[in-house]
């Protein structure tokens, strides 16, 4: 186990200490804070929801396979309501594990079981740094991002869109921001699904980036989506469809709903889980119903707001709580499980810092397979901040040797260390500890550890300073990966195309 954390700068070729990449495991039990008859209460509400209440589908394909799968369809009002039997026989197709290959197969991940993946911030329209300050996002910044995420080993994913490239046309910067995915990483991709067209480029263009054709790649997929249900109870035209062209083609799609509670669901922790739990079997059933054995994730994104203002409120009480329940609510269903652990700091302070800790430890504790917007997340997702990424790389670096198995044999319990070293002495130059000092304990990158007189020597920075440092320094060190000459030229070919079949005027 000391060999995993030994020799940081040797694997990862740089001067920042990090730990080298690894699919994380949570060998721990998941925590359950309902009991048996809570939850299956939780799962007949939301049965109720679906059955007696419904939800509106905008688009008439989707309405259409509901229909052939024997939902009731109001043609008045679009709701579709499904009854239970419909959810369990969708549920039976569903697999409780599968793998998510990039172009670099050695960074391929398992979503399922105990194995856990951290994604990078996805969606915010803004970018901040301390050095240029808060600005709209760019592509320049968006492939920084992109190196980053490749450069720090705790980083398994990339979101969907780290930041908006604004300057980029709406209908076309898809193009460059999978691209960006493609040259400055080696890593998966979540790809956007509003709308069938996004969603097949980015399936298309990671096939190319793999050598493969659309057909194998739907036997070992390599791009995952985030579908999210308008809460409450509206799923639209555009997510349906890029829902239905992800599925079609084998890829993962991530049924996630996103809920605020006294917003768009009721005030109260079981109202809210009820209402999330039925819009999230809603589109994990669409998936089986396009594609049995389709790969699909339960999501889950449930807070609230602050009664005071109505502002998005996150890694509170509430949200870890909401983050362990969904866990319990995936087991029962058997399905990998995402979440996320938001803050709503809007800098990189104290807030950001504890709001990031409670919601991290309510996914971890919830078994989550995939924990999205695990670094960079800022400003209740408005920004995509450079500091704080360097933060929460930390804070999941921390996480990984927590969740790392303590090794346990009779060297280990050291008894004949303790015998060697007399009453009142100390261990700092006992064999036992020489042997291991090197690598005895994790070995922060941020974390400043020095006395009081050497820090303030040293410039008396913060960490908010240090982590400013850091990831200049890092992007120093980036080092982008290689990629095929034809496949290069490949991809330059399918985006020339795609640009010019899209058109500066479409929508």
């Amino acid at each position: 186990m000391r060999e995993a954390r030994r020799g940081r700068r040797e694997r990862s070729g740089t001067s920042i200490r990090q730990l080298p990449w690894e699919q994380v495991r949570n060998p721990y039990p998941p925590m359950a804070i309902l009991n048996e008859e809570q939850l299956q209460t939780l799962h007949e509400t939301s049965i109720r929801i679906l059955s007696e209440l419904g939800v509106k589908v905008m688009g008439a394909n989707v309405r259409e396979i509901f229909a052939r799968a024997g939902a009731i369809i109001d043609d008045e009002t679009d709701i579709v309501r499904i009854d239970e039997s419909i959810v369990t026989e969708a549920l039976k197709t569903a697999p409780s594990e599968f793998t998510l290959t990039a172009r670099n197969a050695e960074k391929r991940l398992t979503l399922g079981g105990n194995h856990m993946a951290f994604g990078l911030v996805a969606g915010p329209p803004n970018v901040h740094d301390r050095i240029r300050g808060r600005r709209s996002g760019n592509f320049e910044d968006y492939a920084n991002f992109i190196r980053l995420a490749h450069h720090f080993n705790a980083i398994h994913l990339i979101g969907n869109q780290v930041t908006a490239p604004q300057e980029l046309p709406a209908n076309n910067r898809h193009l460059d921001t999978y691209n960006a995915n493609l040259t400055y990483s080696d890593l998966s991709f979540h790809c956007t699904a509003i709308g069938r067209g996004r969603a097949m480029d980015g399936i298309r263009m990671m096939a190319i980036s793999r050598g493969m054709t659309l057909e194998e790649m739907a036997l070992d997929p390599g791009v995952i989506t985030i579908i999210s249900v308008n809460s409450p109870r509206l799923l639209d035209d555009a997510m349906g469809d890029g829902l239905i062209a992800m599925a079609e083609h084998g890829q993962v799609v991530t049924v996630t709903p996103f809920t605020l509670m006294g917003a768009m669901t009721p005030v109260t922790l079981p109202a809210a889980l009820a209402q999330q739990n039925a819009e999230a079997l809603f589109g994990i059933v669409l998936t089986q119903l396009v594609k049995p054995g389709a790969p699909v994730m339960y999501g889950a994104f449930t807070s609230n707001v602050d009664m005071r203002s109505g502002a998005p409120a996150f890694g509170t009480p509430e949200n870890a709580k909401a983050n362990v329940i969904a866990g319990q609510l995936a087991r029962r269903y058997d399905l990998p499980y995402r979440t996320s652990n938001a803050n709503a700091s809007n800098t990189v302070d104290l807030q950001a810092a504890y709001e990031t800790e409670m919601s991290t430890w309510g996914a971890v504790l919830g078994g989550a397979n995939m924990i999205y917007h695990a670094a960079g997340w800022l400003e209740g997702g408005l920004t995509a901040s450079y500091e704080k990424l360097i933060l929460d790389v930390e804070i999941l670096q921390n996480m990984t040797e927590f969740l790392r198995p303590i090794p346990w044999n009779e060297d280990e319990l050291g008894f004949d260390a303790i015998r060697d070293v007399s009453a009142g002495g100390h261990f700092f130059g006992s064999a036992h500890t020489m042997a291991r000092y090197e690598n005895a304990f994790y070995a922060p990158m941020l974390s400043d550890w020095r006395n009081y007189e050497n820090w303030e020597i040293a410039g008396a920075k913060d960490a908010t300073q240090r982590a400013t440092d850091l990831w200049q320094q890092a992007l120093t060190e980036y080092v982008q990966p290689p990629m095929d000459p034809a496949i290069r030229e490949e991809l330059d070919a399918y985006i020339a195309h795609r640009r010019e079949e899209i058109g500066n005027d479409e929508p």
